[in-house]
C-alpha cells in the first residue's frame, strides 16, 4: 500500500472529488428536502381540510359538556344528534360532565372542553378573570336558584341571614344570586359567614343542619324542597341571569364554521324538548337519577322558550357584575359594560335561529 500511494496522490483525488461533485450532491439534497416539507405542509393541510373539499379547517373532536341543570344538553347527549352531523366530516364529540357553573368555567379555562355551559353572570365573572370565552347561546332561562333554610329554621327573609352560616359554589349564579340579595337589604358577604361547597355538598350540609341556609341550585334545590320539606324563603327571577352556552374564543377564531353547527344541534335540542315535555322528563331523571317528581318541579322552573343571546343578557349580567365588583369579586379596575360587551357574541345564533 505504501508503495501504491507513492504513484497515486490519494489526498488530491478526494480534494478534486469533493470540489466537483459535492456541491451538486448538496443542491440535489436541498431539493428533495424541500419536496418533504411540502408534501408534509399538504398533508397536513388535508388532515384540516373538510371531505366535502372546502377550506375550512376542522378539529379532530370537538369537547362538549352537559350539565343536570342544562336539561338541553342532556337531551342532545341521549340524542346523539352533535354525532350525526359532525360523523359527516369525520369529527369525534367527546362529552364531560359539568356539576356547576364554575367547573365549566374551569374546564373552558384549560382546553378540557370547548364548550361549556354556564350561569350568564358566572360566564362574566370568568370572562373579567381572564378566561378567553365567548357566550353565543341560551339553552335556558331558569329559575335554578333561591335561598334555602330547613323546614324548622327561623330563618324568613334575607335580614335574618346577618351573622349566619351560608353554604354556595363560588363562582356560580347562586353565589352571584345571594350577593345580590344580600346587597338589596343592606348587607354584604362580610355579614355572614359564608361556607363554600359544591351545589351537591351545600344541600347536604343544609340538611345535616352544618350550615343555617343554602344558595341552591336545581335539581339539588328540587329534591330537598320536595324530599326534605327545606324552605325556599328568597326567590327573585330577576336576579337570576339565563343559562348561555360558551365556547373558547381560539375554537371561534380557528373553527367558526363548527361553532355554528354545534349551535345548530343545540337549537334542534331545545325545540324537541318544547315538544315532548314528558321525554324531556324521562331523560333529566334518568341521567340525574331523579324521581319523577323532582324533575319536574326543576323543569317546571325553566323556561326555554327563546335561545337567542344579546341586550336582555347584557343588562342582566351586567347588573351582577356591579355587584360583585363592590363586593371585591371582581377587581374595581375592571369595566364591567365592556367585559359584557367582550362576552356576548349573537352573530352564530342569528344564523341558525329564525326569528
Amino acid at each position: 500500500m505504501k508503495t501504491f500511494s507513492r504513484f497515486i496522490d490519494l489526498k488530491a483525488i478526494r480534494r478534486r472529488f469533493t470540489a466537483k461533485y459535492l456541491p451538486g450532491f448538496a443542491a440535489l439534497f436541498s431539493v428533495a428536502l424541500s419536496l418533504v416539507l411540502v408534501v408534509s405542509s399538504c398533508s397536513s393541510q388535508t388532515a384540516q381540510t373538510a371531505p366535502n373539499g372546502s377550506a375550512a379547517a376542522k378539529p379532530d373532536t370537538i369537547k362538549v359538556d352537559y350539565a343536570y341543570y342544562n336539561p338541553v344538553s342532556l337531551v342532545l347527549k341521549e340524542k346523539g344528534w352533535l354525532e350525526e352531523e359532525l360523523a359527516k366530516d369525520n369529527v369525534k364529540v367527546e362529552w364531560t360532565q359539568s356539576v356547576g357553573s364554575n367547573k365549566a368555567l374551569e374546564f373552558l379555562n384549560s382546553r378540557s372542553i370547548d364548550f361549556g355551559s354556564t350561569a350568564g353572570a358566572a360566564a362574566l365573572l370568568g370572562k373579567a378573570n381572564g378566561n378567553p370565552i365567548k357566550a353565543v347561546y341560551v339553552y335556558s332561562k331558569p329559575e335554578w336558584t333561591a335561598l334555602v333554610t330547613r323546614a324548622d329554621s327561623p330563618i324568613n327573609k334575607v335580614e335574618d341571614l346577618k351573622g349566619k352560616r351560608v353554604a354556595a359554589t363560588k363562582g356560580t349564579d347562586p353565589y352571584i344570586f345571594l350577593l345580590r340579595a344580600l346587597d338589596e337589604v343592606g348587607l354584604s358577604e362580610k355579614d355572614i359567614e359564608l361556607v363554600p361547597l359544591q351545589h351537591t355538598d351545600g344541600r347536604a350540609a343544609l340538611e345535616r343542619g352544618d350550615v343555617d341556609a343554602w344558595a341552591g341550585l336545581d335539581p339539588h334545590m328540587a329534591k330537598t324542597e320536595l324530599e326534605k320539606g327545606s324552605r325556599l324563603f328568597y326567590r327573585n327571577p330577576n336576579f337570576i341571569s339565563q343559562g348561555v352556552l360558551n365556547v373558547r374564543e381560539a375554537f371561534v377564531q380557528e373553527y367558526p364554521a363548527y361553532v355554528e353547527r354545534v349551535i345548530a344541534a343545540y337549537e334542534k335540542a331545545r325545540l324537541w324538548a318544547i315538544d315532548n315535555p314528558s321525554e324531556l322528563r324521562t331523560i333529566l331523571t334518568k341521567e340525574a337519577k331523579l324521581s319523577d317528581a323532582v324533575a319536574a318541579k326543576q323543569l317546571e322552573r325553566t323556561d326555554l322558550s327563546d335561545s337567542t343571546i344579546g341586550d336582555s343578557q347584557r343588562t342582566v349580567i351586567t347588573a351582577a357584575g356591579d355587584v360583585l365588583k363592590k363586593s371585591g369579586v371582581i377587581q374595581s379596575s375592571i369595566n364591567v359594560e365592556q367585559v359584557a360587551t367582550d362576552l356576548i357574541d349573537p352573530e352564530f345564533v342569528k344564523k341558525v335561529v329564525k326569528p
